[in-house]
């Protein structure tokens, strides 16, 4: 898939490439065994970083978060009740998913640990305005139409990790494939070439496998 050059926050790096920061993600499913939808949340459209984009709630780990696998979960935790005020009782439930490593052609890089969870009962998303403004539950099918009719923005490890979820229609079946799952790191690479129609050069996410990466 095509991108042009990153937004705010993401601009392409000239030097040596930065170390990743270590992150963690969860994608907050509802649905049972009935449906699948996921939580995106909307970031302040005053963010240095991806602003305004919607995406599923993630952000760094801190030392206090330990080392390891304890520290990404930790920090998805952390990082869920602080902008969607979703608190998951047990860090060890988290189900992994998959790990994006930022591509080293980007100035800011993390090395991102997404997981999957199941929003406990009685539960509700809400958002305070600051870094996040908005969230919707929405089908990832319904997620994808969307971004390709302009109305919600998306960056591209979400719409990826959105094309791997749209395959299922429930809950119950995605966490069944994700506990069998092998999870590989997975770094995209940016590739910078002419291709617009006012000339210049435009810049292209490729994916390990995909015409350019190597």
């Amino acid at each position: 898939m095509a991108a042009h050059r990153p937004g705010s926050g993401e601009e392409l790096n000239e030097g040596p490439p930065t170390t990743p920061r270590q992150a963690a993600t969860v994608i907050l499913l509802r649905g049972g065994n009935d449906a699948l939808e996921i939580l995106l949340v909307e970031r302040t459209p005053h963010a240095r970083f991806m602003a305004g984009a919607w995406v599923f709630p993630g952000g760094g780990v801190k030392d206090a978060d330990g080392d390891g696998d304890t520290a990404h979960r930790a920090a998805a935790v952390r990082e869920l009740a602080e902008e969607a005020h979703v608190v998951l009782p047990d860090p060890r439930a988290l189900v992994p998913f998959s790990r994006w490593i930022t591509p080293p052609e980007v100035s800011i890089r993390f090395d991102t640990h997404f997981y999957l969870a199941e929003i406990p009962d009685g539960r509700q998303p809400r958002t305070d305005g600051g870094e996040i403004v908005d969230h919707r539950w929405v089908t990832p099918d319904a997620a994808l139409r969307a971004f390709q009719a302009g109305e919600l923005l998306l960056v591209f490890p979400t719409i990826k990790h959105l094309e791997q979820l749209a395959p299922f229609a429930t809950v119950t079946a995605l966490l069944e494939h994700a506990r069998d799952r092998v999870v590989e790191p997975m770094q995209p690479r940016v590739v910078v070439g002419e291709g617009t129609d006012a000339g210049g050069e435009v810049a292209r996410i490729v994916l390990p496998g995909e015409p350019g990466y190597d």
